[in-house]
């Protein structure tokens, strides 16, 4: 703690930030998760999917890339936010084509792990079953825009890579992800060491040839639920002793 820590509170619990900060990176390091998927903590954000939505001082913000401010008073699990975010969740599902069962992500999937931390088991919208292209013309790399979520990593982190292999293009409900050739993929300068092979959280972009390298049982999401190693740092509030105010 110095002189520059800036002193917030979340869900009422007080919590310490540094000036440079956005509310979820600061939330994070406190041990309070805010749901996400189109962020990730060595990428600049980009504030698409909207699921880190929190209210800062009664107002709708999205946390990633929002700036903590002294005294701010952020609300994460009120039940408003959290029904908002449990219909954007249910409508990245019903908006593609998700075969979780037999996904090479499954287990891995931040979409499928955020669905069963919200409880989901059955979608209240109608599936919409779109037509998406496959490009499997890559030696070394499969993209399936049917999981595509549109969170943008895999554009934030092409440009990390000094490429600009990947892109959006159309807006609303015809936006869709592109690549730098009208040849596909295997056109492109994409590599299967880049970040932007590494990145996807769901199942659109997948390295070949590793398929069911982790089994079922032993993935990420089999044992623990999206988000506990960040609520792991959490340091419990003492509680006063008895007979002490």
């Amino acid at each position: 703690m110095n002189d520059r820590t800036l002193r917030l509170s979340i869900d009422g619990v007080p919590i310490e930030a540094r000036p440079d900060q956005s509310i979820i990176a600061a939330c994070d390091d406190a041990g309070v998760y805010i749901p996400r998927l189109c962020y990730r903590a060595d990428l600049p954000p980009g504030g698409q999917c909207r699921l880190c939505t929190v209210n800062v001082n009664g107002r709708p913000a999205a946390a990633c890339v929002t700036p903590v401010t002294q005294a701010a008073v952020v609300e994460n699990a009120t039940p408003a936010l959290q029904a908002h975010r449990k219909t954007l969740i249910e409508m990245l599902f019903v908006e593609g084509n998700h075969p979780c069962p037999f996904c090479e992500k499954s287990g891995d999937c931040n979409l499928q792990a955020t669905g069963y931390r919200f409880g989901i088991s059955a979608m209240k919208f109608p599936y919409q079953f779109p037509k998406h292209e496959i490009d499997a013309s890559h030696p070394q790399i499969f993209l399936d825009r049917n999981t595509c979520i549109l969170c943008g990593l895999c554009v934030r982190a092409s440009h990390a890579d000094g490429k600009s292999v990947f892109g959006f293009e159309n807006r609303g409900a015809r936006q869709r992800l592109t690549v730098n050739s009208s040849s596909g993929l295997a056109a492109t300068d994409l590599d299967v060491a880049d970040k932007a092979a590494a990145v996807c959280p769901v199942g659109c972009i997948v390295v070949k040839h590793t398929g069911y390298d982790t089994p079922y049982g032993e993935r990420t999401f089999d044992e623990r639920s999206i988000g506990s190693d960040i609520e792991s740092k959490r340091i419990p509030v003492p509680t006063p002793k008895e007979g002490h105010a």
